[in-house]
């Protein structure tokens, strides 16, 4: 399919465009084409990018992937309601992010005190993580969230949880960005079948 990417030059948009070529797609550069012509857009850029991007995009009735975190849920989920097209956002990509947060989910309904580290490079913007959040939000409790950002790391988190005599630890470690591209592949194959609005997690369509 024809997919317009935003991002296209950024630190995983310059992983995900060849990967999606790779894949069978034709990608274009989404911020100098009318994305009227593809198929599905998808969009790795700032948080204060994406309403103008997704707007681009429902306009032209053209289904959008959302891995930009930090970003206004409700108001995207708005637009894409009212232009009856459906968007998806996922907070990672990464298929190994997302057992981490199932797992994470199981242990918290056993241990009642845990605590999330997460761990990224220093030119992410948003603290905490929009992954760190979703986990915390499938744990159903409110752990505190320790942030870290330094140069070399690409994106990490650990959930610790502390009990009587023991504690348990799930992490997962992402150390390319190219751990993100199944997960966009999936979103891409089935964004479109999705219901008008914001649809949230990978868990959704795996």
């Amino acid at each position: 399919m024809k997919v317009a990417l935003f991002g296209a030059g950024g630190k995983v948009g310059s992983v995900l465009g060849p990967a999606l070529e790779a894949a069978g797609h034709e990608v274009v550069a989404g911020r100098s084409v009318d994305p009227a012509g593809c198929a599905a857009a998808v969009d790795f850029t700032a948080p204060d990018a994406v309403a103008a991007n997704v707007s681009r995009c429902l306009a032209a009735g053209v289904p959008v992937v959302i891995g930009t975190t930090g970003f206004d849920h409700a108001a995207v989920d708005r637009a894409a309601r009212d232009a009856g097209v459906p968007c998806f956002h996922a907070a990672n990509f990464s298929q190994g992010a997302v057992l981490m947060m199932r797992f994470a989910e199981d242990a918290a309904r056993i241990f009642p005190r845990a605590e999330i580290v997460e761990l990224h490079n220093e030119t992410k913007r948003d603290m905490p993580s929009g992954t760190s959040k979703a986990t915390a939000e499938r744990m159903g409790t409110a752990p505190s969230i320790h942030s870290i950002r330094l140069p070399g790391f690409v994106a990490h988190q650990e959930v610790i949880f502390g009990g009587a005599g023991e504690t348990l630890t799930i992490r997962h470690d992402t150390t390319s960005r190219e751990a993100f591209v199944p997960g966009v592949l999936i979103a891409l194959e089935k964004v479109r079948e999705l219901p008008a609005g914001l649809t949230v997690g990978l868990d959704a369509i795996l």
